[in-house]
């Protein structure tokens, strides 16, 4: 269930939402006059959140690139990269 505050309470409870979102680790929802009026969120749930759409922004990529027919490298192939590129 999200965390719904009114806006009033960014002035006068503000260490109040801070620990919410850092407790919690997901955002609040902020009103203003009983109306949605925007998203506070923790630094590190925003980079976490940031990280995620990356990942997903990738894995698209990817899937698009074998459905179009790229060739695929097998394991030892990309074992091989692996090792040549970190010299494991």
């Amino acid at each position: 269930m999200p965390v719904i505050r009114p806006s009033s309470d960014l002035r006068n409870k503000y260490n109040e939402v801070s620990d919410l979102v850092h407790e919690k680790g997901e955002p609040v929802y902020i009103t203003k006059n009983g109306r949605g009026d925007m998203v506070i969120m923790s630094i590190a749930a925003f980079e976490q959140r940031e990280a995620k759409l990356e990942l997903m922004r990738k894995l698209l990529e990817a899937e698009i690139e074998v459905r179009s027919g790229a060739p695929l490298l097998s394991h030892d192939a990309v074992w091989a990269k692996m090792q040549e590129k970190y010299r494991v």
